[in-house]
């Protein structure tokens, strides 16, 4: 689990989330974090998938019952999607699923068979590389901190529900947000999905704008 001094310092990097997700290079519309500190898979042979190719991870959050359309397409190849709630829409996922398998956690305005399908938070591994996901930043963090949540300490750290894209390096682990997909309120900033890269160096991150809805 991180320490609580790393605890504080990402609970401050969320208030921050605006600026972090501006930093790095831009490179056809695309927003490329350069992480302080990389993390490097314990497995190097399980960072490549097939003929030795990059592991991709798809990360998603906020649709609000709305999926773009050139999303499918941003994901094409990946090898995992993660998604961070607030989906809204169980075909949403049935998509998503076409695509590369999912791992999804239920948002706050997530009800009915996706709040009961789905859980609140979950781990997983994919690339050599552990993984936990949940909605709202305080929750899971605050959760992670004191040791509420089981399992080894994750490499990437996903949530949602702000709305802001942020990528911040704490203490060797990735502590994400991939912003909205869909921006339903306009003081939003623009919509983006996010695509973790896994190599033997460690977690490079993209973020890809979308088209905001007339």
């Amino acid at each position: 689990m991180p320490s609580a001094a790393a605890a504080r310092t990402v609970a401050s990097a969320t208030q921050r989330e605006a600026g972090s997700a501006q930093t790095g290079k831009r490179s056809g519309g695309r927003s490329q974090a350069t992480p302080r500190r990389r993390v490097t898979p314990r497995d190097k042979e399980a960072a490549t998938g097939p003929a030795g190719t990059t592991v991709r991870i798809g990360v998603i959050s906020d649709n609000h019952g709305y999926l773009d359309p050139t999303v499918v397409g941003h994901f094409a190849g990946v090898t995992h999607i993660i998604h961070a709630g607030d989906i809204m829409d169980a075909a949403i996922l049935t998509a998503l699923e076409k695509v590369a398998p999912v791992t999804a956690v239920a948002g706050n305005l997530d009800t009915g068979e996706l709040a009961e399908r789905l859980p609140r938070e979950a781990r997983g591994e994919v690339g050599g590389v552990r993984f936990l996901v949940g909605h709202k930043p305080k929750r899971l963090l605050n959760r992670l901190s004191n040791g509420k949540i089981e399992g080894e300490r994750p490499d990437l750290v996903v949530w949602g529900h702000t709305h802001t894209p942020s990528a911040a390096w704490i203490e060797g682990a990735l502590y994400l947000n991939p912003g909205t997909a869909s921006s339903p309120e306009e003081e939003d900033d623009g919509p983006t999905v996010a695509i973790v890269e896994v190599g033997a160096a460690g977690l490079a991150v993209t973020f890809i704008p979308l088209a905001r809805r007339a």
